[in-house]
């Protein structure tokens, strides 16, 4: 049985040669939450269950998030969340808005 990381490393190798341009679909993408998970992101009330996740950046962008972190005194991580948490209900809020009108 191959291990996980085995695995992970074909994958990161086959789009290290292959690269990914060629797989990008564009088009509509159907977006939908559980309605109270919805609520609760919307009325801010979500309780943190942080989860960790992976995600590559150029490092000039790195660079540039721990400067304005430090600018508002807060772990760039925590600013990183917050900007992603906005985004999320700005997004939100667009959608319900368009369905309303």
């Amino acid at each position: 049985m191959p291990k996980q990381k085995d695995n992970q490393n074909d994958v990161a190798e086959y789009y290290e040669r292959r690269g990914i341009l060629d797989e990008i679909e564009e088009g509509a993408v159907e977006f939908t939450l559980d309605e109270e998970l919805k609520a609760e992101i919307l009325q801010g009330k979500r309780t943190r269950r942080l989860q960790n996740i992976s995600i590559k950046l150029d490092p000039a962008q790195i660079q540039a998030l721990r400067k304005i972190a430090t600018m508002k005194s807060i772990p760039y991580q925590t600013l990183i969340r917050q900007w992603l948490a906005e985004c999320i209900r700005e997004e939100l809020f667009r959608k319900k808005d368009a369905a309303e009108h």
